[in-house]
């Protein structure tokens, strides 16, 4: 009993009792027997007597505290706070438990759907139908959902997301914009896809708009076709007829072409995707803090250098086509289109049919949403100089004869003094540029452009190759090892190669 502590005795006997603390005691030292199964009369007398003590000074307690107002209501509050701080951080934990399930659940649907792809463009995303029997009877390659057409191109629905999102600000740009000079003056703006667009924008033309049937009056960009095709036609007319569309590309939108690919058969969903590839705004560059934006600064439409936007255009113009090639034959003449350049020709040459024809023409033209230049019309009849699309149709197909005096002189120039100070069409790139058009009057007339190509291949051989030959660049001699390692690889027995 000494050993134990003052402090500790006193308060286990304000716990229950003296005389349940003494019991417990002699029990602990074995002066009182414990009887577990059948307690003594003392024993329940002093352990009943402990629990009312106990009952008692609860009752005390809570008499105490109910006397003291304050003390109760600051106990009342207390616990409040404590319940309510409880019931806090189980509703935090529970909402970022739901956080953490909705962020997982929304990565993994990001991971095969499309949902949002920009304002303005996105209500449709949800539309998810589609005519199986349509595409199948058209040969064309069937998507189900967003999951499968990416599949097919070959990337993630998250670079198709990237690819496909229209950002009215952005830091980045998928074209790359540049102009080129016209033949008659002013420049034409080039916008040319970065690698990853360009190489999905020529998997939907290859698998897609390629399988789609066009006009035979179509020649622009067309396989098997050029501008040769196009001009033949309208040899030995009597009056030809030039009209040119204005705004061409620009003027074929970003509807146009959703229509386009929901007219095929597609989704809503499918066709949104594939329209906004298609499609491109002109930017504003704008510098703010050292960082430049693309401001977005027209309506979405075809852009002027992506490889999917000459077979859309003449997909768009079948209708057209059909109908000016209709009014053509009501009125004795022939129609081509090269692109946005339309040919009529007749063998007639009388006033009233021309105008019935110009004005039908003009007239479908506008009903098909599209303008005609005003002044690029031209109607050139017989005794003048007629042509097609830069090809002269008057009796056969032939170049304009002062062009050609001039390239002639260019190539006797070169010939006899080299290329210092000499220029073609003002390229910087006056071999190729002379190449090129060697190949281009030997497309119209094989027979001179024979003696063009001998002449500029030598010419290229005396100014360029020989000079490789002589003084090799790093490059071509690394070109030279690269070539040498793939022959010596395809020497190798296919065993080495385990």
């Amino acid at each position: 009993m000494s050993s134990l502590r003052r402090t500790a005795i006193l308060a286990r006997i304000a716990a229950s009792s003296r005389e349940s603390f003494i019991l417990n005691e002699m029990q602990r030292l074995g002066f009182w027997p414990k009887n577990k199964d059948r307690p003594g009369v003392v024993e329940e007398i002093i352990e009943r007597e402990k629990e009312l003590i106990q009952e008692l000074k609860a009752l005390n307690k809570q008499d105490k505290l109910y006397k003291d107002k304050a003390r109760l209501l600051n106990k009342i509050r207390k616990e409040r706070m404590q319940a309510s701080k409880a019931k806090r951080l189980e509703l935090k934990r529970k909402r970022e438990t739901e956080k953490l399930a909705k962020a997982e659940a929304w990565k993994k649907r990001k991971e095969t759907e499309i949902l949002y792809l920009g304002e303005d463009v996105s209500a449709g995303l949800h539309q998810q139908d589609f005519q199986e029997g349509k595409l199948q009877e058209k040969k064309l390659p069937v998507f189900k959902d967003v999951k499968s057409l990416a599949q097919q191109m070959g990337i993630s629905v998250g670079e198709l997301r990237f690819l496909a999102f229209q950002r009215k600000v952005s830091k980045i740009n998928h074209y790359k914009r540049f102009l080129i000079p016209k033949k008659r003056g002013g420049h034409r703006q080039i916008s040319a896809p970065m690698p990853r667009l360009k190489n999905v924008q020529n998997w939907i033309l290859q698998h897609i708009l390629y399988q789609v049937p066009l006009h035979p009056d179509a020649h622009g960009f067309v396989p098997g076709k050029s501008i040769v095709t196009n001009a033949r036609p309208h040899v030995g007319a009597s009056v030809v007829i030039n009209l040119d569309l204005k705004d061409f590309f620009p003027g074929i939108t970003f509807p146009r072409i959703k229509g386009l690919f929901r007219s095929m058969g597609y989704s809503e969903q499918i066709a949104i995707i594939l329209a906004l590839i298609c499609t491109e705004a002109e930017v504003e560059l704008v510098e703010v803090n050292g960082e430049t934006f693309h401001l977005m600064a027209s309506e979405r439409h075809l852009p002027q250098g992506a490889p999917s936007s000459p077979a859309l255009s003449n997909i768009l113009c079948i209708r057209m086509d059909k109908r000016l090639r209709g009014a053509a034959q009501l009125h004795g003449f022939a129609y081509t289109r090269y692109a946005d350049d339309l040919t009529f020709s007749s063998k007639e040459k009388g006033e009233a049919a021309i105008q019935k024809m110009l004005w039908q023409a003009k007239k479908i033209v506008e009903d098909e949403g599209f303008t005609i230049h005003p002044e690029k019309e031209r109607i050139m009849r017989m005794g003048e100089r007629q042509e097609v699309t830069g090809i002269v149709v008057n009796d056969k197909l032939s170049l304009d004869r002062k062009t050609l005096r001039r390239f002639r002189a260019l190539l006797f120039q070169l010939e006899k003094d080299g290329l210092q100070g000499k220029h073609w069409n003002q390229s910087p790139h006056l071999l190729a540029t002379v190449r090129g058009f060697a190949h281009y009057v030997a497309m119209v007339d094989p027979t001179k452009g024979a003696q063009f190509i001998q002449r500029t291949e030598q010419l290229l051989f005396t100014h360029v190759f020989r000079h490789e030959i002589r003084h090799p660049s790093q490059a071509q001699r690394a070109r030279e090892a690269e070539r040498l390692a793939r022959e010596k690889k395809a020497q190798k027995p296919w065993w080495k190669f385990w």
